[in-house]
């Protein structure tokens, strides 16, 4: 079974947009409730669009209350997707510990559908993917980085870590705007697209990665 802790875990040196963190559950519930005003905005009109008082309205807050979390929109957009960023990888460990991968290849699969279903289920999640040539901070990289480390401790590679963590940066890079682009193109994703992403992480990563064998643990 997968070490699925090397998926969960975060930088607890990684900046955070929430203003004041909720150390009560009422609080916790405010926000989150924030969040999801925030998603359903971004889904319906787009992040470009979004502000502070349709936030505070679409919740039925006061636009102090938005105040007292997020300091301006861009606050609320980053929380957003720091939220769907988690929700994503909580949903790649679910799906690894329940399925157990038996080679490489099937987790980064996995990982490629958690985010296809993401997009399908998670209210704003195409927020991860908005306005990223605009961060300072890149989520892809760290992700990619975990899952290559997973990914050494599991299965048989004969990349490094530091060339196996940038084809796996690459590859999620490349499958990820795919599954982003197809999306964009239909509310329940260009099956071409999502085809594609599919194909073109696999010769990538069949290329230089290597044929898949099963897990170096496995009974």
């Amino acid at each position: 079974m997968p070490n699925v802790d090397l998926i969960l875990g975060a930088d607890s040196s990684r900046k955070r947009s929430v203003r004041t963190e909720p150390t009560q559950r009422r609080s916790s519930q405010r926000l989150d409730a924030l969040l999801d005003a925030a998603a359903d905005i971004v889904d319906e009109s787009g992040f470009e669009r979004l502000t502070t008082q349709m936030v505070a309205e679409r919740a039925g807050a006061s636009i102090g209350t938005v105040y007292r979390y997020f300091p301006d929109r861009v606050a609320v957009v980053n929380a957003l997707r720091e939220r769907a960023i988690r929700r994503y990888r909580e949903r790649v460990a679910d799906d690894a510990e329940r399925t157990a991968p038996a080679t490489w290849w099937q987790l980064i699969d996995l990982a490629l559908d958690a985010c296809i279903s993401m997009y399908r289920e998670e209210p704003g999640f195409a927020v991860v993917h908005a306005g990223r040539r605009d961060r300072a901070e890149d989520d892809e990289p760290e992700f990619a980085a975990r899952m290559a480390r997973l990914i050494s401790e599991e299965f048989e590679i004969e990349l490094g870590d530091d060339e196996l963590r940038f084809r796996l940066g690459i590859a999620l890079e490349v499958g990820h705007s795919l599954v982003n682009r197809a999306f964009e193109r239909t509310v329940d994703g260009d099956e071409v697209y999502l085809a594609e992403a599919r194909n073109l992480v696999r010769s990538y990563l069949f290329e230089h990665v290597g044929t898949p064998h099963a897990a170096s643990n496995a009974a």
